[in-house]
């Protein structure tokens, strides 16, 4: 991916951008923001150097003395980007589709996904191969409610605590001994080159990943047919039927960051297959369960898993 150009070199192709694209600055959010815009390019035939990327810093990566879940949840990292996208200072946004907030502002679209990668989640240590070879009593820091409980699920012995900061930051709080381990998605990793950090992969049987895992998603205005139009060729639709079902079990649930909640869906020969589950945040009781059938009721299938669980659970289950 191409860096800034200083303003004296820039050229007039970058001077005439057509597109202005609106991200998060971490290295991560970069690489998959220039994912987008190499992909826009070669669909159209243009220079990258037309498409502009907008560094956007959200509340989400402002705050770094407490969980994201008693700021707001995970729409804090989408907050600043969407309005944005909303005062047209951006033609869209790109996110990572697990971040993405289960309810949109009004006005706004996710209008592709990029094909997916991996969603599974990699275990990171220096001091055990897996999750299950370290010692009792051992550090698992993590700042997702989710990874939190499901380790707590397998491993009650451990002590798990916050950890946040971008994939860097927190593999080098790892090699500094802030906790013996962490858990992170295995696609940011392959994004970045830094698979070679992982130990260990988890199996999607043993540690289901979180909504959207794995997706990069761009939102933009729902009444710009130029833009949607533009980024229609780089759209994969098995990606955009999977997370269509993801999204609507975590709104039957109305899920947040807050909940420990994940899910799941493939495709293959036009059938969708869901497994979505839900997990008390001490990983002392968790439900789950399973859809499948045609693509065409995706979203029915996973709305009909959310509103099952729903009611399986008690009032207080995420309490």
């Amino acid at each position: 991916m191409r860096g800034p150009v200083p303003d004296s070199q820039a050229s007039p192709a970058k001077q005439a951008a057509i597109l202005r694209i609106g991200t998060r600055g971490s290295p991560l959010a970069l690489t998959q923001a220039g994912m987008v815009r190499d992909g826009l390019a070669r669909a159209h035939g243009l220079d990258p150097a037309q498409i502009e990327l907008e560094v956007i810093r959200t509340t989400g990566d402002r705050i770094q003395d407490r969980p994201l879940a008693e700021a707001g949840g995970k729409g804090l990292f989408a907050k600043e980007i969407e309005e944005a996208l909303i005062e047209r200072r951006i033609d869209l946004a790109v996110h990572s589709s697990k971040d993405m907030p289960t309810f949109l502002p009004d006005g706004l679209v996710l209008t592709v996904f990029l094909k997916r990668e991996d969603a599974r989640d990699a275990f990171i240590s220096r001091k055990a191969l897996t999750l299950h070879e370290l010692p009792h009593g051992a550090v698992v820091g993590t700042s997702s409610p989710r990874r939190q409980a499901m380790v707590r699920r397998l491993r009650s012995d451990l002590r798990v605590v916050d950890l946040r900061g971008n994939v860097e930051t927190r593999l080098r709080k790892i090699d500094d001994g802030a906790a013996d381990a962490t858990l992170l998605a295995l696609a940011g990793l392959k994004r970045l080159g830094l698979t070679g950090a992982a130990a260990a992969v988890f199996s999607l049987d043993e540690f289901l990943p979180a909504v959207g895992q794995g997706a990069i998603g761009i939102e933009t205005r729902a009444g710009d047919a130029k833009t949607r139009a533009l980024l229609a060729p780089i759209g994969d639709a098995d990606t955009a039927i999977a997370l269509q079902c993801e999204r609507a079990f975590l709104a039957a649930l109305d899920g947040s960051c807050r909940t420990p909640i994940a899910g799941h869906a493939t495709i293959a020969n036009g059938q969708v297959s869901f497994r979505g589950l839900i997990i008390k945040p001490d990983g002392s009781e968790a439900f789950e369960t399973t859809r499948n059938g045609p693509v065409g009721d995706a979203e029915r299938l996973g709305d009909d898993a959310g509103r099952e669980l729903k009611g399986r659970a008690s009032p207080d289950f995420f309490a």
